[in-house]
């Protein structure tokens, strides 16, 4: 078998001089590096607590926002004809009462003087319709969303937000 070399002996001491004292240069670049840890400690601790405080600023704020009032408008209740179908005798009915959802009570006074724009909006736009657009999937929304849109129309500058079904019967 073969012999293994032997190891030199490790001087003691590890780079210190004879009395234990750090060289100049190996005292300086430690200093760096502690500084520089440190400095990067307190920047990341900065950091996060910057973010953690954004966070929560923005959670105050959407829960400030979520609680501001709506105020719910109702529009009589008509009846209005539909467009008959191809081939059709019969005359076709739709019953519809809807309300107005908006910002706040403000905004509704502000509406309240063009319900008959808003009425006629509604009318006009309804008789122009055929049963077979309601019975297609989706429908009702597409009708809510064409009616939310001429809404805002007549009663621009004020916004309405949504328009709720209370009662829709086809007859």
């Amino acid at each position: 078998m073969a012999r293994k070399p032997k190891k030199a002996p490790v001087p003691e001491g590890d780079g210190e001089g004879e009395d234990g004292a750090v060289p100049a240069g190996k005292g300086r670049r430690r200093l760096i590096i502690v500084g520089a840890a440190i400095l990067l400690l307190a920047a990341g601790g900065g950091g996060g607590y910057m973010v953690m405080r954004s966070r929560a600023a923005q959670a105050e704020k959407s829960a400030a926002e979520q609680k501001l009032p709506v105020a719910f408008m109702d529009v009589r209740e008509m009846t209005m004809n539909l467009m008959p179908e191809p081939g059709q005798t019969q005359a076709r009915f739709l019953r519809l009462k809807v309300a107005l959802e908006v910002r706040d009570a403000k905004v509704a006074s502000e509406i309240q003087p063009l319900m008959p724009r808003v009425e006629d909006t509604f009318q006009v736009f309804v008789r122009d319709l055929r049963v077979g657009d309601f019975e297609a999937a989706g429908g009702t929304y597409r009708l809510r969303e064409e009616l939310l849109r001429r809404v805002n129309v007549a009663v621009y500058p004020a916004k309405v937000d949504a328009v709720l079904f209370k009662d829709f019967v086809i007859q």
